[in-house]
This record gives C-alpha cells, sequence and structure tokens, in this order.
C-alpha cells in the first residue's frame, strides 16, 4: 500500500538531507531518524536518538502483522497515521503513588497483553510504569519530553534491555513518538519492495 508523498514533504527531505548526510545509517535507522528530524526540524536528533537496527527490524515486522500499538496520550495517537491506536488515559485514575497516565499504562496493558508497539510521547511516568510490567513488547518508542523525569526515564528503558527508540536528552514529545512510529508504518515490507 504505497503511501503518496506531498510536493512539500519531498522538498523538506531534500533541504534535510542537504544539510546532514544519513545515508551511513541502515535503512529503518535512516528512516526513524530522518522522520523525527523532520517533525521538529531539529538536527541534533541525528546524535540525540538511541536506537538498534535489528530491533527496529522485529519491530516493522510486528507492526505490518497488525500488533497493536499503545500511546500514552491522545495526541500522540493523532499522529500516527494508517493505524489505531489504543489509549486509556480517559479511563484511569490517579491515586496514591499512581499517576494517570501511569494508571493508562496499566489499563491499557490488560486491554492489549504481550507483543505490542508502545509509543509514549508525554509522560515520563508512563514509561516508568511500562518498565514495571512484563509487557514483553515488540518496540517502546520511549520519547517523553521535560525536565523532570524524562532523562531518567529514558536512561531506564534503555539500561531495561527492551527494544526501543530512545533519546539522551530532555527533547522529546507527542509529534516525535508518533513520528518514529509513522516512519516504520510507511517503510515497505519485503513484499512491498518487490512490487
Amino acid at each position: 500500500m504505497n503511501r503518496v508523498v506531498h510536493p512539500i514533504e519531498e522538498e523538506s527531505y531534500r533541504r534535510l538531507r542537504a544539510r546532514l548526510d544519513t545515508s551511513h545509517f541502515p535503512p529503518l535507522t535512516r528512516a526513524v531518524v530522518e522522520r523525527v528530524i523532520h517533525s521538529a526540524a531539529d538536527l541534533d536528533y541525528a546524535t540525540d536518538l538511541v536506537l538498534d537496527e535489528a530491533d527496529l527490524e522485529k519491530a516493522h515486522a510486528a507492526l505490518h502483522a497488525g500488533a497493536p500499538v499503545v500511546v500514552d496520550v491522545e495526541m500522540v495517537g493523532a499522529g500516527i497515521t494508517r493505524r489505531e491506536t489504543v489509549c486509556r488515559l480517559k479511563d484511569a485514575e490517579s491515586g496514591p503513588g499512581l499517576t494517570r497516565s501511569a494508571h493508562a499504562i496499566r489499563l491499557a496493558y490488560e486491554q492489549v497483553g504481550p507483543g505490542a508497539l508502545w509509543v509514549i510521547g508525554n509522560a515520563p511516568t508512563a514509561l516508568e510504569e511500562l518498565l514495571t510490567l512484563d509487557a514483553r513488547p515488540a518496540l517502546v518508542i520511549g520519547l517523553p519530553v521535560g525536565f523532570v523525569g524524562a532523562v531518567e526515564s529514558k536512561a531506564a528503558l534503555r539500561e531495561s534491555g527492551l527494544p526501543a527508540v530512545s533519546n539522551v536528552s530532555e527533547k522529546g514529545g507527542s509529534a516525535v513518538a508518533a513520528a518514529a512510529l509513522n516512519a516504520l508504518l510507511y517503510h515497505p515490507t519485503s513484499a512491498e519492495e518487490k512490487l
């Protein structure tokens, strides 16, 4: 299912590549790095992102085989095109030692079980909660933004050994998290490449 790319997007990528050589990245890494940079107009993501091609290959296969996609907030879900997402934030409640975002992650896990792709772009506490579950994710896109807890939650994600896309700095957010997932959605499968 080929995606029609708007001329403005084509020109944006042309300009991005004129300013930054991404040709040395493996295919899926390049797709994620470029789409994240494109979403934020921030070339620094080329050195800030932490990702692994083998993890991306497995996640790409799972995504195109229909694995569920869970998001921490509706804004991330709104940015993910061509795929339904699960967001349980409206159903969640905060309590002692539990943020609403963390509770939403628990609810989502109860709904989807293991093997999902998790896209967290807003709440560090959502990412922290995910790491306490036995979610066995296909991939965790952990790009929460902020000065409180974001860096620490992303470091914990990398230390967990789970397949992940994260970054080192405080930067992140809904747009870049959605962009990382969209890069995998838009990248053709081997069957589509043969067409």
